[in-house]
């Protein structure tokens, strides 16, 4: 008789659970992400970086994200540990524009820079897109993603992304993959993070030491 009632509770739990991830899934939608124009085709295979993710050939599957997240990092103030770029204005990174022409993006100085967002108030972040650069195709480096609750970076400091492979930019050693920029940006999952700052490092590229910016958009709710 026991044993019944047992079977019975499991079989009403998974039914339950079931049920409840149906409806949650329901409420997820694919985020809308308005892609640039891309500036060349395919990427090249032939590049000698470690860890260097593989070109997947096809667009990027659709992100699935609550209904009624958007880029909440639109138009927002963005922080620089270069405040006199070499080229552009930091204000560049969240106005909304990709395009990878001359004018729409930002040159910070050499070695470690980072950027960060103030989002005003605490989201639930569900992903972070960055453009670094995609008229050539260039792998960035030291490319760290953090959210934290202060904008000093004190505060329940939580790293999305990490491929800084020796920790030469002192965030701690990253296992995360080398990229090749592209039109798509690169997203990272934020997994439901909640944090108001958003902060992003890069240590130059394979081209030169400098660091870009075009565009950064986060997606909250």
């Amino acid at each position: 008789m026991l044993r019944n009632k047992n079977i019975l509770f499991l079989l009403s739990f998974s039914i339950l659970l079931i049920f409840s991830q149906n409806i949650f899934a329901q409420d997820l939608v694919p985020i809308k992400i308005d892609l640039p124009k891309a500036m060349f085709v395919g990427t090249p295979t032939n590049m000698s970086i470690e860890k260097l993710e593989k070109p997947l050939g096809k667009p990027r599957p659709p992100f699935l994200a609550p209904k009624g997240t958007k880029n909440v990092a639109l138009g927002k103030t963005v922080f620089s540990t270069d405040d006199m770029p070499i080229i552009g204005e930091i204000e560049f990174i969240t106005d909304g524009d990709k395009d990878a022409d001359e004018g729409y993006f930002v040159e910070l100085g050499p070695f470690t820079q980072h950027i960060t967002i103030d989002l005003e108030k605490e989201y639930n972040l569900y992903a972070i897109l960055v453009w670094h650069y995609h008229k050539q195709a260039r792998v960035y480096f030291d490319v760290i993603v953090q959210v934290a609750d202060d904008k000093d970076f004190t505060k329940n400091v939580r790293t999305l992304f990490n491929n800084d492979l020796d920790n030469s930019s002192g965030q701690g050693k990253g296992t995360d993959w080398h990229y090749v920029e592209t039109s798509e940006g690169k997203l990272i999952d934020a997994k439901g993070e909640k944090a108001r700052y958003v902060r992003l490092y890069s240590k130059g590229n394979n081209s030169n030491d400098l660091n870009h910016y075009i565009e950064v958009a986060v997606y909250g709710k």
